[in-house]
């Protein structure tokens, strides 16, 4: 099982469907969704129904694909997930690509400008590079307003590729940018 070290202030724990009480959690407040569904919050039947099935059909904790649970050192205050599974996998347009893995992440309004997405984000992206040599590079996207995920995506040395319409079965067609790590983290 790929692990995830502790970081400056973070420490990281593989998400499992045990841990249906923290997504239900995070996903209450309409700002911490605006860029996900147009800031409706999930019910239990969302979290049972879908969000948990979809993590499980990509969930890998030998190669580190699932929800990575984030929080601090200090406290253990739970802040949020970086998500990593193979680009492209829920599309059916294109098929999954092994070696590069996308990156997503949710955090808690409370935790947003203080730097813990970009923390968080990197220690996975390390940890992944080195205990996985096949992973050639890092994805993420977001809508083309979400500049707070932009901006992490900018820190993590990624660069705009295109802007295109996001494609996944059970999500609108939004317009959203895509952006891709152009040099090894090692």
């Amino acid at each position: 099982m790929i692990t995830v070290p502790n970081s400056e202030r973070l420490t990281f724990t593989f998400m499992t469907p045990a841990h249906k009480q923290q997504l239900f959690d995070l996903d209450q407040d309409p700002e911490v969704m605006k860029y996900i569904n147009g800031g409706k919050v999930s019910t239990w039947d969302d979290i049972h129904n879908r969000f948990i099935p979809r993590l499980q059909a990509y969930a890998n904790p030998d190669k580190g694909w699932g929800l990575w649970m984030v929080e601090t050192l200090a406290n253990n205050e739970y802040l949020g997930w970086i998500l990593v599974r193979p680009t492209e996998f829920f599309n059916d347009e294109k098929p999954t690509e092994e070696n590069n893995l996308e990156l997503g992440w949710r955090f808690f309004k409370k935790s947003w400008g203080k730097g813990y997405g970009t923390e968080a984000a990197m220690a996975v992206m390390r940890a992944l590079q080195a205990q996985n040599p096949d992973v050639e590079k890092f994805s993420a996207m977001a809508e083309i307003d979400n500049n707070g995920s932009i901006n992490i995506m900018k820190k993590l040395g990624m660069s705009y590729q295109k802007t295109d319409t996001y494609k996944e079965v059970g999500f609108d067609n939004m317009e959203v940018v895509y952006y891709h790590t152009t040099q090894s983290l090692r």
